[in-house]
């Protein structure tokens, strides 16, 4: 199968924008910041509990409780929030949470888990957004190191940075040569790795490793699997499924919206506009799937009595959507549709799917971490990350950490 992220791009189908986005929305920025005065008071309420701990993945009853940052991969949005309320106010209380923190990153690359690909969730929003933000040569020596991490993940064959596992594993394990829709936004850990640097190494791989996931994470639809497996010795593709989705076949909502995001960001990393073009399929794709009200269902093709909303897939669409709006040219005008969804999406979740303070630590509701496992209608804290991002996108000139 052809590699050229031209030849890539052919191969999907684009089912069109919807017309619904043609409008420029009703939607007052004063609106939208005094939404994200909202967030950042509640991210305030809770420095003294989390200054050095961190939210978990998902709450409980919509109150998150701390964990610690020895594994998982969803540490780092708590430090993002801190960083992001941080640009906003230039308290430097946010600041000192945020650097306190950086500490128990230090240890985890010594002494906690590494092995996986989310250390570009992690180290992008704590070292990178610390080093772009303070200068300090720790947050850079931080973040450096995880790439390096992560690129002994690459088995070069195939062409993919193995997502979970241990790389070493018996060739018969789940893990082994396994890629995952999410892996687009650990990407540009390694883009900025080889900037930082000088060695085009890190970047090589972030950019096999996303044609590889055009090739056979993105079907020819433009909706995608959630995982894809491929043999390690010899590249042959092995086959789709899912973790957290539906089943094999269906279109996982929060790995739609990874996808959009990734691409979009991979276009400007590589200079190469066909992967602003797949972003766009991607983004057809889901924009003419979703719900009434811009929130999607966790999984486009669960069933009726599985219809639970995930409000976190709908705020990395925001971001998502208004990324793609900056890598499309002037004259496209689906440029300011794009723009047109981030700002509907915002307005809905801001009207509609926020946490009241008084009975909840988090910001937005009806996230789904995993239905399968029975976690869904929760608060997720990489959803209140993106959902502040958005916010700040909207309200702010603003350099993303990505």
């Amino acid at each position: 199968m052809a590699r050229k992220p031209a030849a890539l791009l052919r191969r999907i189908d684009d089912t069109g924008l919807p017309d619904r986005y043609a409008t420029r929305p009703e939607v007052a920025q004063s609106d939208i910041e005094r939404a994200l005065a909202v967030a950042i008071d509640r991210i305030d309420e809770n420095l003294d509990e989390f200054y050095d701990r961190f939210p978990g993945p998902s709450s409980e009853n919509l109150v998150y409780t701390p964990t610690d940052n020895t594994d998982g991969w969803t540490t780092s949005f708590w430090t993002g929030l801190c960083w992001l309320a941080y640009e906003v106010t230039g308290d430097r209380a946010f600041r000192d949470a945020a650097e306190a923190q950086l500490a128990t990153f230090e240890r985890r690359l010594t002494a906690g888990d590494v092995k996986t690909h989310d250390l570009g969730f992690l180290y992008t929003l704590s070292a990178i957004a610390g080093h772009q933000l303070t200068g300090l040569e720790r947050y850079r020596s931080a973040a450096l190191t995880a790439a390096d991490h992560l690129v002994a993940r690459f088995w070069d064959a195939p062409g993919l940075i193995q997502a979970w596992g241990d790389p070493e594993e018996p060739e018969d394990s789940w893990e082994r040569g396994r890629m995952i829709v999410d892996s687009m936004m650990n990407l540009p850990l390694l883009f900025w790795a080889s900037e930082e640097t000088g060695d085009p190494t890190y970047a090589s791989i972030a950019e096999t490793h996303a044609r590889t996931n055009a090739q056979h994470v993105v079907r020819d639809d433009g909706s995608t699997f959630h995982t894809f497996k491929c043999d390690v010795e010899s590249g042959s593709p092995l086959g789709g499924e899912t973790a957290q989705g539906y089943d094999a076949g269906s279109c996982w909502s929060r790995g739609q919206t990874w996808a959009i995001y990734g691409y979009a960001l991979a276009a400007e990393y590589t200079d190469e506009a066909a992967y602003a073009q797949l972003s766009a399929k991607l983004a057809n794709y889901y924009l003419s799937n979703v719900e009434a009200d811009h929130v999607p269902r966790w999984d486009f093709d669960a069933p009726d009595e599985q219809n639970y909303r995930d409000t976190s897939a709908a705020a990395i669409a925001a971001c998502g959507l208004d990324e793609l709006a900056t890598r499309l040219p002037l004259a496209d005008t689906r440029a300011r549709r794009y723009e047109n969804a981030s700002l509907v999406i915002l307005r809905s979740l801001t009207e509609n799917y926020t946490a009241d303070g008084n009975q909840s630590n988090g910001l937005l509701t009806d996230g789904a971490y995993d239905p399968t496992e029975g976690d869904y209608d929760e608060c997720c804290i990489w959803g209140d990350y993106f959902y502040v991002e958005g916010l700040v996108r909207a309200t702010q000139q603003w350099s993303r950490y990505w």
